[in-house]
């Protein structure tokens, strides 16, 4: 009986030395209730308590956790039926609270979560909901935050997942948008065929200033090339004058001194005044244009003779060389 007794004892106080010793993992906490009231926190490591005095009532992590919210179906503020689903990243951060101050906690979030996205989606109509979804975002993260802080959870983030509007909706969606796209395909195309003709009146523009100028720079170098072909004709005409004039003097010059020294020449002179006159009555008549002449040959020798008497009185009058007239 004793050996037995003293097996019995040895087994309840091996069982009540397991029991005393508890073991927390890292990145977990528990509670421990004594008598039914709360006693302490058991921190990560190595704890003990007293068997059949101290229970263990909630063991949890305090690791971030993803809490994913079921598609809901909501109705935004114009009255459009979508359907939400999010994800929702928490930890709890008060272990104490997190297990006297909630029934559920992952219940109780879930439900929250579903009423704030419900609230935020009625606020908006359904384009806003596509384009301000990082709004939504940060108002229901606020939002949470400020609601589960008596539950000892702390929110880190909130994200909207899919956001699925009805059949019918995506259908006059579809409809809208591919209206939408005629609507800018229609504008970029007018836009394009208006710089086009922009783009080609200021073509026929620029090409019509650039010819108006190249026609006033050929204007003025014609005039300029006109202006210096008169003066060249002018230049030229005046030498060919002074040329004359001079080939006249030279002339002159020789029959004077041929006269002075032979007196006989003054009827060679004679000659070919008269064979001058008749050459030019020659050349009258053989021009093109219209003409009538009317000569009488019996007076062609009285007007040689009146030329010859002419030079006689142009010799008698020349002028004296050394004080001698010359004859």
């Amino acid at each position: 009986m004793n050996e037995l007794f003293l097996l019995v004892a040895l087994a309840l106080g091996g069982s009540a030395l397991a029991g005393s010793v508890k073991v927390i993992n890292q990145g977990n906490e528990a509670l421990v209730e004594r008598l039914g009231s709360y006693n302490k926190k058991l921190e990560p490591g190595l704890n003990f308590v007293f068997p059949f005095v101290d229970k263990v009532v909630f063991r949890e992590t305090i690791r971030e956790k993803v809490l994913d919210i079921p598609p809901q179906k909501c109705i935004t503020r114009d009255n459009v039926s979508i359907e939400v689903d999010a994800v929702v990243y928490w930890r709890i951060v008060d272990m104490e609270k997190a297990w006297y101050r909630v029934e559920n906690l992952q219940s109780a979030m879930v439900n929250l979560v579903l009423t704030q996205i419900r609230s935020e989606m009625g606020r908006l109509e359904l384009d806003e909901t596509f384009t301000a979804r990082a709004q939504i975002n940060e108002i229901l993260l606020r939002d949470l935050d400020i609601a589960t802080d008596p539950w000892g959870v702390k929110v880190t983030r909130v994200e909207l997942r899919d956001i699925i509007p009805s059949l019918a909706v995506q259908e006059s969606m579809e409809l809208q948008m591919s209206a939408e796209r005629r609507k800018r395909a229609a504008i970029l195309t007018s836009e394009g065929e208006r710089e086009s003709a922009v783009n080609s009146a200021k073509g026929r523009a620029e090409a019509q200033i650039l010819e108006a100028e190249a026609q006033q720079k050929a204007t003025i170098l014609q005039a300029e090339a006109h202006q210096k072909t008169i003066v060249l004709h002018a230049q030229a005409e005046r030498q060919q004058q002074v040329l004359k004039a001079q080939a006249t003097a030279e002339a002159l010059q020789i029959i004077t001194k041929t006269l002075q020294t032979s007196p006989e020449a003054r009827e060679a002179l004679q000659f070919l005044i008269a064979q001058n006159y008749l050459d030019m009555g020659t050349k009258i008549g053989s021009s093109d244009s219209s003409k009538v002449m009317f000569m009488d040959p019996r007076s062609i020798p009285a007007t040689i003779e009146g030329m010859r008497s002419i030079v006689s009185d142009g010799s008698n009058n020349l002028p004296q060389v050394n004080g001698d007239r010359i004859n």
